[in-house]
């Protein structure tokens, strides 16, 4: 059982695909006057996270450019081709020994927000769990919180899907947090986009 007390929490975030689906790189792209790539890496930073591994490939001076002045350490994957598969892999290698876990995002779910992943620490701090996972609404996304026990388990196949070996291996043992249905928006289409530009745009407006 991680103790109130156990080290801290690093923070990965998948940062090196090519955005094939729209055809440029959606990570660059703005939200609220800032790119998608900084709005998701300073809400790592915000909820605590420990430190922070954005794992780059695709467009890769770019990314570190839209990351300037951030706390956080860039990780390269020069195998981003191959999946984000490869991609996990090189943010666990790079995750420090004193870290007691690490939190795995996505970078193009401009909507986690630091209090959710804050929440996902918290759960990690006050249960026995090894795992912990996010929900919305009854489908599984990130933010996951996977203990340094379960590290080796990335390493075990090749291919696709390895995350999600682990948490349907441990499941039982996780610990799951709710999340607003709302929240769980990916950035793969130009209409995704458009979406969340009205989005923000809408809430820049009420405040």
């Amino acid at each position: 059982m991680p103790p109130e007390g156990a080290g801290p929490v690093a923070g990965i975030v998948l940062a090196a695909g090519t955005s094939s689906r729209l055809g440029r790189n959606k990570l660059l792209l703005e939200l609220g006057g800032e790119s998608v790539l900084r709005r998701t890496v300073r809400n790592a930073i915000e909820g605590g996270l420990v430190p922070v591994l954005v794992v780059l490939g695709f467009e890769a001076d770019q990314a570190r450019d839209a990351l300037a002045g951030l706390a956080c350490e860039p990780v390269d994957n020069p195998d981003y081709r191959l999946g984000i598969n490869r991609s996990l892999r090189a943010g666990l290698a790079a995750v420090p020994a004193e870290a007691a876990a690490a939190v795995v995002l996505l970078a193009d779910m401009p909507l986690v927000t630091g209090a959710m992943v804050a929440a996902v620490v918290r759960a990690y701090r006050r249960s026995a769990a090894p795992l912990v996972i996010s929900q919305y609404g009854g489908t599984q996304a990130p933010p996951t919180l996977y203990d340094r026990s379960l590290f080796g388990e990335f390493e075990e196949r090749e291919g696709e899907g390895g995350g999600k070996r682990v948490v349907e291996r441990h499941r039982r043992e996780a610990v799951s947090i709710a999340f607003p249905p709302d929240a769980l928006v990916d950035l793969d289409l130009r209409d995704d986009y458009r979406r969340l530009q009205s989005l923000f745009a809408e809430n820049t407006q009420s405040k």
